[in-house]
């Protein structure tokens, strides 16, 4: 169930076009990495919303748009400022099916963000893509808001010697002379800035036995950090376990993690895909809450999606939340503790975040994290253990593929309690005041059993 937001995304009005909804993207890149070209072409399958579209948009970066055909038809357009302005050569009739293509070209390059460049990042040898929140654009045109799901299959072209990682599955690798063709699958509905893409130069593992209907879990590493990856990720296959049992099913077909050259300031998910730095595999397991973290978003964030970015609180909390779960079920320290030392943290710090909407600047500050973790902690001491995952197992199951709301999720989560909890969402999500550390119920134990048998 996908709950759109009816006009613009208010914190990013320029991204994104409500007035259609995109079922299917279908790109074809060709990258070469030493001079950064990269060509393509988007076959686009789009469905107009309740209005005819006498014009709409996609956003992409400032490369050269060649050949443009709505149906197979020239199109009148502008290409300004990332927006590539459409007008059909005539008006699509309310609720039809539309294609559009797109070839474009260019020397890809980060979009300017607040938080710096996002998106397509050349490295020093190969390429990375991290979108979050709206670098999509920056290698590919799309309809930039987190709530307009589709599928994909991605087709990329580069030099044989790299490997090419994107989110899926790798439905076809075809060489041909110096070149290497990879063609990936993403069936489930994917947000624009969870189509992740990684090329360089690395060395395959898998991690763990799937066995009879398990998660297919690879690492894609440079040769020299396999030592060290081999500790730092070796309990994944077991987090992947716990997550099932506390979240439900995966909600992909399979699960890749990449360790780049370079040195990432934080990890990025994308979705089937989590991309990490050269200063995440330490050897010492030193970033393993992030493991954790990555991996949970896959259902909280990639699978169940928001409808705008002021909600972001439900990808970052949840995958907070995990963090302490993962921990107090390996043998670290429990939820509850970890629960005090975040408050304890935000009670020092200014008290102005209004977690339900924090505002573009605030969408990424650390307070939003321990914040949303809280929230989630508040809700288990409430409901106790056994009502609080099988609502969050329902959560992840009713809203597989779609986009959410904080509404959404407090009024899912009443069904679960025997009081109202107005209360408790009003005084986390929309007041600045930090609300008192919440209490464990005795339906919650204070030492919960280990993780599965492999951890």
């Amino acid at each position: 169930m996908v709950q759109q937001t009816a006009g613009a995304d208010p914190y990013f009005p320029a991204n994104g076009d409500a007035r259609y909804r995109v079922h299917r993207y279908e790109l074809a890149l060709d990258y070469r990495p030493g001079p950064n070209r990269l060509s393509g072409t988007a076959r686009i399958n789009a469905i107009a919303g309740r209005a005819p579209l006498a014009e709409f948009q996609l956003n992409l970066a400032d490369f050269r748009v060649g050949r443009l055909r709505v149906d197979g038809r020239a199109p009148h357009y502008t290409h300004r400022g990332g927006r590539l302005r459409i007008r059909p050569a005539k008006p699509i009739r309310a609720g039809a099916a539309f294609t559009v293509e797109v070839h474009w070209s260019g020397n890809p390059k980060p979009v300017r963000s607040p938080w710096g460049g996002l998106g397509w990042e050349e490295l020093t040898d190969g390429a990375l893509v991290a979108s979050q929140p709206v670098g999509a654009p920056s290698w590919y045109p799309c309809n930039d808001r987190p709530a307009d799901k589709a599928s994909y299959q991605i087709s990329i072209t580069t030099p044989s010697a790299y490997s090419v990682v994107a989110g899926g599955r790798l439905l076809t690798r075809t060489t041909k002379a110096s070149t290497t063709t990879w063609v990936y699958e993403q069936s489930a509905p994917t947000s624009s800035y969870l189509v992740g893409l990684s090329i360089g130069k690395y060395q395959t593992v898998l991690l763990g036995d799937p066995g009879l209907g398990g998660v297919p879990q690879a690492g894609h590493i440079p040769a020299h950090l396999l030592t060290e990856f081999s500790r730092d990720f070796a309990r994944q296959p077991a987090m992947m376990e716990l997550f099932e049992e506390l979240f439900g099913p995966y909600p992909f077909g399979e699960y890749a993690v990449v360790v780049t050259e370079e040195e990432l300031d934080v990890p990025v998910e994308a979705q089937g895909l989590s991309l990490f730095g050269a200063n995440h595999a330490d050897g010492a397991r030193g970033s393993e809450r992030l493991v954790a973290h990555e991996l949970a978003h896959q259902w909280f964030g990639n699978s169940v999606s928001i409808a705008d970015w002021r909600h972001i609180w439900l990808n970052e909390g949840f995958a907070k939340y995990a963090e302490w779960l993962w921990s107090e079920r390996s043998g670290g320290r429990s939820a509850q503790a970890l629960a005090g030392v975040a408050h304890r943290k935000l009670a020092s710090m200014p008290q102005d975040l209004r977690l339900g909407d924090p505002g573009r600047k605030s969408m990424f500050d650390d307070r939003l994290y321990e914040r949303g973790g809280l929230v989630l902690h508040a809700v288990r001491c409430v409901l106790g253990d056994d009502a609080f995952f099988r609502m969050l197992r329902a959560w992840a199951a009713l809203h597989r593929g779609g986009a959410v709301t904080s509404a959404a999720f407090a009024a899912h989560v009443a069904r679960y309690s025997a009081e109202p909890l107005d209360e408790l969402f009003s005084s986390w999500l929309h007041e600045t005041a930090l609300p008192a550390l919440p209490s464990p119920s005795a339906a919650i134990p204070a030492r919960p059993p280990y993780p599965p048998r492999n951890a």
